[in-house]
């Protein structure tokens, strides 16, 4: 079976680990079980219709005596591209935009909050080929253009915060480039925007051809479904990436990503949960799917021949919480919605049982890095 057509590590166990086993492989590989999230007939018929998969999950809390629950609902949409391509660019937006937002009535059918979209959801994964044309067509003003004021009229619509990465030009800055995640809030209006901190030099993902690192820091968006932070793709990579959004504040940190199996996918299942246990938060990692074709070959700088792509995008996009609980991940091969339900208060629950935040050395491993950074660093060895 080619990695293309593997359908997912889930739906494997389900179909050859025997019933007496299966549990408990389960809580040791995903933690506590989930209860699965009663979805109404109608979305699962829509989501059948047009043929993409759709699963939910709650994330509960133990009740307490003085907060109410804090349950929000958060949807991660992955998905194909839809047109070849080498279609004319304003088609294969627009094409994305109603697959996309098919997509995003079913999400609200379910009585999702806060929607998530994959890395560059617009375009194809362009930035492999190194070339300028016509990726850069892609590029809109995360303020005003097109695929922003799409997402305006969906979270008006549907009262629904809507996180939205794009291929961002920056007119203010001479038509500056940036991978751009946009915050829409549930009133329509845009809350802002946070630029993808870490950019990849590896292979095929050498993306400084196109932007370089961006300059928003880390940014929490205070939605009226709670606090949020977006890591970028190769962001996940970099654990005091994640630390800083939550330093910030944030309760559930969006993972949007674009991703092939033959570069990262053994450490996909890991580093969101690794964070979501090491911040006290819940983290959301979101993973294009599919093989995307270029007319124009290219190379990757590791002696191979040219090629017209570079990898499948495995998909399994998956929700994880402080507690190491995580959901199953969606399909590696199909398009997919996964709708979780979180209760906001096992946050501060689990951070008093750990005190991971509590007991950081955080004073000390500043001085230490800042030292570190130095010309003149000696490290603190201690030799005979």
């Amino acid at each position: 079976m080619s990695k293309s057509t593997f359908d997912s590590v889930e739906m494997s166990l389900e179909a050859n680990i025997p019933a007496t086993e299966l549990k408990e492989v389960k809580r040791i590989l995903y933690g506590k079980e989930l209860r699965k999230l009663v979805l109404p007939q109608s979305a699962l018929v829509a989501a059948l219709e047009r043929d993409f998969d759709l699963h939910g999950y709650v994330f509960e809390a133990e009740p307490e005596q003085i907060r109410a629950a804090r349950t929000v609902r958060v949807g991660l949409i992955q998905n194909k591209i839809v047109l070849p391509t080498d279609a004319p660019v304003l088609e294969q937006i627009t094409a994305l935009h109603k697959r996309v937002g098919e997509m995003v009535d079913v999400a609200a059918a379910c009585g999702v909050n806060i929607v998530c979209f994959q890395e560059a959801w617009t375009m194809p994964f362009a930035f492999c080929t190194r070339e300028r044309a016509p990726w850069t067509e892609f590029a809109e003003s995360a303020e005003g253009g097109f695929t922003t004021r799409f997402c305006k009229e969906l979270a008006k619509k549907y009262n629904m915060v809507v996180v939205s990465p794009i291929l961002e030009r920056d007119e203010l800055h001479g038509g500056t480039l940036w991978n751009t995640a946009v915050v829409v809030s549930n009133t329509g209006n845009v809350l802002g925007k946070s630029r993808k901190n870490h950019i990849p030099r590896v292979g095929d993902f050498n993306e400084s051809s196109y932007y370089m690192e961006g300059n928003t820091r880390h940014r929490v968006f205070n939605t009226q479904y709670g606090k949020i932070g977006v890591n970028i793709c190769y962001g996940r990579h970099h654990p005091l990436n994640w630390l800083m959004y939550s330093m910030n504040g944030a309760e559930i940190i969006f993972n949007p990503s674009a991703t092939v199996g033959e570069l990262s996918e053994p450490m996909w299942p890991i580093e969101a949960r690794n964070a979501a246990i090491a911040n006290h938060c819940f983290t959301c990692a979101i993973n294009r799917v599919g093989t995307e074709y270029f007319k124009n070959e290219f190379t990757s700088g590791d002696g191979k021949k040219a090629h017209h792509e570079f990898g499948h995008f495995y998909g399994s996009s998956y929700v994880a919480a402080p507690d190491g609980t995580r959901s199953p991940g969606l399909s590696r091969i199909r398009d997919g919605l996964l709708v979780a339900e979180l209760d906001l208060n096992l946050n501060r629950q689990v951070a008093d049982k750990w005190n991971f935040k509590m007991t950081g050395r955080y004073d000390m491993y500043a001085d230490e890095i800042t030292k570190a950074i130095q010309h003149d660093f000696k490290p603190n060895i201690v030799k005979e």
